[in-house]
């Protein structure tokens, strides 16, 4: 498992002028909770902050938090951006230990779709259902994603959550709910059925309208 390293500095004053002031500053407020230890609030420097947010493995990694040479082990539990300009405002960082389980939401890397038989056809659309799942295990067997090898899909196939292979310790919480919830990850349709079932479904939806303006025409009409 890679080390992500994230450094902070512990941050004394609070309340929303003080987080003003340090995004002003080129600073991003956040918190740590979690384990035996109190919340700590904190402040990291938003570029490398940003630069890192970039990148997968930040929401499904277990990070390690140096603040001022202190290093926890954590992660990522939440993280508000500015609607509209590339500024994260505040960040959540849950601690973690290395002999409880955790739960988290992991990608998933599909590999191989060009190579299948469903992939190589241009009567046929892939369609991937899913791009994370969530796992639980032990900190130190968190993957930073799983992969599905399409390598074989056939026309008309639907690969499901219980194909993943997970690695040693992992498991998929949902599997152990029975098969209703073995979910679908791909499918693999002809593209002619695709648009047959897509008019089917919009048919309801324009029946239905239909009768709203007739009835709204036959109200006007009293």
């Amino acid at each position: 498992m890679t080390d992500h390293v994230i450094k902070a500095s512990a941050r004394k004053v609070e309340g929303k002028g003080a987080s003003r002031r340090l995004r002003l500053e080129g600073k991003i407020p956040a918190i740590v909770y979690g384990g035996k230890s109190e919340p700590v609030n904190i402040e990291l420097d938003h570029e490398p902050l940003w630069l890192a947010q970039m990148h997968e493995w930040f929401y499904a990694s277990i990070l390690t938090l140096d603040i001022d040479g202190k290093k926890e082990q954590v992660l990522l539990r939440d993280m508000q951006r500015h609607p509209y300009k590339q500024l994260v405002m505040h960040l959540d960082f849950q601690r973690v230990s290395a002999n409880t389980p955790i739960k988290v939401a992991v990608p998933i890397h599909f590999v191989g779709l060009e190579d299948s038989p469903a992939g190589k056809s241009s009567e046929v659309a892939v369609t991937k259902e899913l791009n994370e799942v969530v796992v639980t295990c032990l900190p130190k067997d968190l993957p930073e994603s799983l992969e599905i090898d399409l390598s074989n899909l056939q026309v008309g196939e639907v690969v499901h959550l219980s194909a993943i292979k997970l690695p040693k310790g992992v498991e998929i919480p949902e599997l152990a709910l029975g098969a209703d919830h073995d979910s679908a990850i791909a499918i693999a349709k002809h593209i002619q059925a695709e648009a047959e079932e897509a008019t089917e479904e919009a048919a309801p939806a324009a029946d239905a309208a239909a009768e709203g303006d007739a009835a709204a025409e036959a109200k006007d009409g009293e």
